[in-house]
């Protein structure tokens, strides 16, 4: 099998081996943060009966993404050459799609190497059963997974966010939680103060509140019993705020522990959505919403990679494109995420349980069950590391403003980009091929109409078979399967998402 920690070993790795320094922070005054996603093969199964006990795994990274930024709505672009959301995540899954399309290509053309085996329909391919992807992030993802609780256990002597100390980190044990040292996610994402003011108590059954001007302290005491019977919905004491907290309490097993504070994130609700409440403390902001990114002065339209994450986990990383070639969704096995403040509960929150309850999706597509793994491997540009190495320097520290998206294809798997557009465009040059990255929409539809253009017309799926389609937006929508789940998500699960007007997607 595998671990958290070889995941992050590995991918950490890759960064420093693989990946230019052109992209990479100043390590003096920047930081960044890393995702990847990382093929692992086991033995075939004819194999795997031979060596039974002795089951061997292989693992590579295939796609990587670096970045902390994404652009505001009034710099979106029409023509489909810019890259809206830069943040690592977003950056390694485009670079995960461009993979895809040349394992595609590697399939149709009968070369040996892909990952693809034929399907059932013709023009369809399905995964080979032996392969599945992870999906590491060195940080936990912007948005809902990043709202997590501030705890101080009794009688413990360092910060924990959870109820379990894990053993084992590796593939197949559920129980991952990691004393981990404060960071934030992003630049905008902060930590409240501990200094406790005026306290107000309120007693609810065995639990208390204690509520001051400058933040909220919750006490969970040790016996779970007592906590379990208290009935949140009785109080006309507590707040919203307060209530989702004790509940929070009940479910992750924060028992014992004072709730100090959340960690923030700057991710904003998108309208639709109720906004955050902004008071002190644990009240700062409500749980389980859609968020969007912030942006500076300049509200963006990208979704939380929280989000992105749920999304992704129930209609696959391919995208709308490449499910015409596809007989099923590809999802991801496992999300690692490295050293940093981590909940398992909230992640599994986040990215697993606000979907859990829809139905009636297509056929092919689910809720993948995804398992959720801490490293305790920091990376090296993480914002806590850059903090921690200069703790006495004097220099402000900012996140690094280029992007790095690498691919495991044959011809120019890098490429990075900043405010959107290759690294050293010019407001002239905009417009230009030159300028456009490699996994821009844009661009990753060219790639795609090659694909289809080098299978004959017998060979292509049913839903690209003498089809009149020419814009992006004609494609996306041709894949109807895709388009059914999608609708199904947004009705039961999703439905304040933010999406693109048509106009942003006619391009050809």
């Amino acid at each position: 099998m595998w671990s958290a920690d070889e995941v992050a070993g590995l991918c950490y790795t890759h960064y420093s081996t693989k990946l230019p320094k052109q992209g990479k922070p100043n390590p003096n005054r920047e930081w960044t943060l890393l995702a990847a996603v990382v093929k692992v093969e086991s033995a075939p199964e004819r194999e795997a009966c031979l060596n039974v006990g002795n089951l061997q795994v292989t693992k590579e990274v295939v796609a990587m993404g670096t970045g902390t930024k994404c652009i505001g709505h009034t710099r979106m672009r029409k023509t489909g050459d810019i890259l809206n959301d830069s943040h690592a995540e977003v950056i390694a899954k485009r670079s995960f799609q461009r993979y895809l399309i040349h394992q595609l290509w590697l399939a149709a053309s009968h070369q040996q190497g892909s990952i693809f085996s034929p399907g059932t329909k013709i023009g369809k391919w399905k995964l080979k059963p032996h392969i599945t992807f992870i999906f590491f992030c060195s940080h936990t993802p912007c948005g809902d997974a990043s709202i997590i609780p501030m705890t101080k256990p009794k009688d413990q002597p360092c910060e924990v966010v959870g109820r379990k100390n894990p053993t084992s980190h590796s593939a197949d044990c559920s129980d991952n939680y990691d004393p981990v040292g404060p960071e934030n996610k992003r630049k905008t994402e902060e930590t409240a103060s501990d200094h406790v003011t005026k306290k107000i108590k309120t007693v609810i059954g065995d639990s208390a509140f204690e509520v001051t001007e400058r933040i909220a302290v919750q006490y969970v005491p040790g016996n779970q019993q007592n906590v379990q019977d208290t009935d949140t919905s009785r109080s006309e004491f507590i707040t919203d705020g307060q209530r989702e907290i004790l509940t929070c309490a009940k479910e992750t097993g924060l028992i014992g522990a004072t709730v100090m504070d959340v960690y923030r994130t700057g991710a904003k609700c998108v309208l639709g959505e109720r906004d955050d409440a902004r008071r002190p403390g644990i009240e700062y902001h409500h749980v389980g919403l859609l968020r969007v990114k912030p942006g500076r002065g300049d509200r963006t339209c990208s979704m939380s990679c929280s989000d992105k994450l749920a999304r992704w986990n129930v209609l696959g990383c391919q995208g709308a494109l490449l499910m015409h070639f596809l007989q099923h969704p590809v999802y991801l096995s496992a999300i690692v995420v490295g050293k940093c403040p981590y909940s398992q509960e909230v992640m599994q929150r986040a990215v697993i349980e606000r979907c859990q309850h829809i139905s009636f999706l297509p056929d092919g597509f689910h809720v993948q069950e995804v398992k959720m793994l801490q490293s305790n491997l920091q990376f090296k540009h993480s914002r806590h590391a850059i903090q921690t190495a200069h703790a006495n320097g004097k220099a402000k520290l900012v996140p690094c403003g280029a992007a790095i998206s690498w691919s495991a294809v044959p011809e120019q798997p890098l490429d990075v980009t900043s405010n959107g557009f290759k690294q050293g465009t010019t407001k002239k040059g905009i417009g230009s091929r030159q300028t456009r990255s490699r996994i821009c929409k844009v661009e990753l539809f060219h790639v795609f109409q090659r694909l289809m253009a080098s299978i004959s017309q017998e060979n292509l799926p049913e839903s690209l078979r003498e089809k009149k389609l020419e814009t992006y937006w004609e494609y996306k929508e041709a894949a109807a399967n895709y388009q059914e789940a999608w609708k199904v998500l947004r009705n039961q699960a999703l439905g304040a998402w933010v999406k693109n007007t048509k106009d942003y997607l006619q391009f050809t």
